[in-house]
């Protein structure tokens, strides 16, 4: 195999496979030896992708120069603005103008032709309700996640009692009318779904539970899918 398509196979191996994947693992997919994966991830890195990991810990695709959007294809188009429409409906303020921001990149990189066919989309997004607007600052509530770092938030419940908690924040659900902080909390030593808009204020705790974060979601939604599976009445 040219070392060529052999690069463009481990790009797309990379970008498919649940990271970070090691060598090791690529390797084996390739049919080629481990030292081999190093030197063309290296050749990568040189040619502007910028894939983070090293051996022994497993390599993630951070900026892949080598995918340009002018390679989506007609529907490929139609989800990412049926997407970002919704999200640019739906999400908090910095969430829907990174929407729209992203939407505004992807368009001035695609060529004419599939400039048009964005710009004139056959799927369109309508919402008559959205969820109510949070009074927290979900930017920082975000970057509490990706740096996995606990949170001391003051939080009124349905019967408007307030408690102080410690919490694992762990994902953002975005429902119908309303959006949920999916988090672990310390107080009651279990998972917890938190309505945004009953935060009261939150505080940078400095305890990091990395890296705890993609485990806890996992058992957190496999926990949800076995109580609804428990709801569900057999035939």
């Amino acid at each position: 195999m040219a070392k060529s398509d052999r690069l463009f196979r481990l790009l797309h191996l990379i970008r498919g496979l649940t990271p970070p994947v090691t060598a090791a693992r690529l390797a084996a997919a390739m049919e080629v030896s481990v030292r081999t994966i190093y030197r063309d991830i290296d050749s990568l890195r040189a040619a502007g992708a910028r894939i983070d990991g090293e051996a022994g810990l497993g390599y993630t695709m951070i900026e892949d120069p080598a995918l340009p959007p002018q390679t989506f294809t007609q529907i490929e188009i139609e989800a990412l603005t049926l997407g970002l429409s919704d999200v640019s409906q739906r999400g908090d303020v910095d969430l829907a103008q990174a929407a729209k921001d992203a939407l505004t990149k992807i368009l001035a990189t695609l060529p004419e032709r599939q400039q048009r066919q964005a710009m004139h989309a056959v799927n369109l997004v309508h919402r008559f309700s959205t969820p109510v607007a949070p009074t927290i600052d979900m930017t920082l509530l975000r970057e509490a996640m990706w740096t996995e770092e606990a949170l001391d938030i003051g939080y009124k419940d349905r019967d408007d009692i307030s408690t102080q908690r410690r919490i694992f924040p762990l994902a953002i659900s975005y429902h119908d009318r309303a959006v949920m902080l999916l988090a672990w909390c310390c107080l009651r030593a279990d998972f917890r779904m938190f309505h945004v808009t009953r935060i009261e204020g939150y505080a940078q705790s400095g305890e990091s539970f990395r890296p705890r974060r993609v485990s806890l979601l996992r058992d957190y939604i496999a926990a949800l899918k076995a109580r609804k599976m428990r709801r569900i009445p057999s035939k």
